[in-house]
């Protein structure tokens, strides 16, 4: 009997696979070794939600660039069909898709990366894989069909991953804006005494397994 592959989670190595793009073949993740890379999959093209989510990628394409983040986005569509949409986008928004689209029309890509929700259809959710440079999976978020996605939280989270892997620190919730300590990150939490009874006079603080610090 055929073992059913497990769907790959956070810590994980993304799988390696060859996919057919808009931009030509590219085997993943070995093209995007050394860098962020986002893959992010949408139910069709010529639908509205996602053309609205792929113009607010593209808008914030020279940020993710910045940050050393490559996009690509995934369909259970044909490439002519990518093709013929960012065609569209671009001769009726005035917005040039600069992103790679994968061809994933057999649908084996969705599945290996349990994109497909039966629940939902069967077309792909609206989901987001961030891997590192090293290849390594750190978030994976589900949307439904019906909500797109907020651009800006993605966007977050790379710098957030970045702060974090650089700093040795965790990053609190809606950061860098947060409730309690704003722009400031978290201190790791004393892993024994000794570190414990010093940590209120080394870092500003709640108490000792609350500290945090300006990066």
């Amino acid at each position: 009997m055929e073992e059913k592959k497990q769907m790959p989670l956070i810590g994980d190595a993304f799988p390696e696979m060859k996919v057919t793009t808009t931009q030509g073949s590219k085997n993943l993740p070995g093209d995007y070794q050394g860098k962020w890379f986002i893959l992010f999959s949408h139910p069709a093209d010529f639908t509205p939600v996602c053309t609205t989510e792929f113009v607010a990628f593209q808008k914030r394409f020279e940020q993710f660039q910045e940050l050393d983040t490559e996009l690509i986005g995934l369909s259970i569509d044909q490439v002519f069909s990518h093709i013929k949409w960012t065609e569209w986008i671009k001769e009726n928004l005035d917005v040039e898709i600069k992103f790679p689209i994968i061809a994933d029309d057999r649908g084996q890509v969705a599945e290996r990366l349990g994109l497909v929700h039966p629940g939902k259809g069967t077309n792909t959710v609206r989901a987001v894989y961030i891997i590192d440079p090293k290849g390594t999976i750190r978030a994976i978020l589900y949307y439904p069909q019906e909500l797109g996605r907020n651009m800006d939280e993605i966007v977050r989270m790379i710098k957030g991953f970045q702060l974090a892997d650089k700093n040795g620190v965790a990053i609190p919730a809606n950061w860098p804006d947060n409730e309690l300590i704003n722009d400031k990150v978290i201190i790791e939490p004393a892993a024994d005494i000794a570190t414990a009874s010093k940590r209120k006079d080394e870092y500003d603080n709640f108490d000792w397994w609350f500290c945090y610090k300006e990066v």
